[in-house]
C-alpha cells in the first residue's frame, strides 16, 4: 500500500490539482473528514469550507470551496467543487461584497429563490471566515 493518497480537485471549468498528498482534510456536509492512504469508499456532500493538503506534518496548501461532492477510495480521493480559490489568493473586501450582496439578494428574494440566497449567504460567509483565518 502507498504512502500518500493521489488527490484530485476539480472544478466546473477543469482539473485543478492531480497530486499525491500525505493527507486531505475535506469540509463535509457532516463535518470535516481526513483521508489517508487506505481509506474506505465513500462519497459525501462538500459544504462551503477550507480544504487542507497536508504534506509531511505540515498544512501546505490551503483551498476554499463552494461546496460540490468527495468521492474516496482507498487510492484517492476526488472533490467535485462547484467553485475552489487559494485561501492566499481570497480578497478580503471582495468576500465581505459578496457577503453583503448575497445579503440583500436575499432579504429581496420571493419564496422561491430564497434557498439559493440563502446558500450564497452560507457560501460567503465561509469565504470570508476563509479569508480571515490567511491574515
Amino acid at each position: 500500500m502507498s504512502d500518500t493518497v493521489e488527490f484530485e480537485l476539480v472544478s466546473p471549468e477543469r482539473l485543478l490539482k492531480s497530486e499525491p498528498v500525505d493527507m486531505v482534510v475535506v469540509p463535509g456536509a457532516e463535518g470535516d473528514f481526513g483521508v489517508l492512504p487506505g481509506h474506505s469508499p465513500m462519497i459525501s456532500a462538500v459544504r462551503p469550507g477550507v480544504i487542507d493538503i497536508h504534506q509531511g506534518s505540515q498544512v501546505s496548501e490551503r483551498i476554499f470551496v463552494a461546496g460540490g461532492f468527495a468521492e474516496v477510495s482507498p487510492e484517492r480521493c476526488t472533490v467535485l467543487a462547484e467553485e475552489a480559490v487559494a485561501v492566499a489568493d481570497i480578497d478580503r473586501d471582495t468576500a465581505e461584497k459578496r457577503l453583503e450582496d448575497a445579503k440583500a439578494a436575499f432579504a429581496e428574494a420571493e419564496d422561491g429563490a430564497a434557498p439559493a440566497a440563502e446558500k450564497e449567504i452560507k457560501t460567503a460567509e465561509a469565504m470570508l471566515a476563509a479569508a480571515s483565518s490567511a491574515s
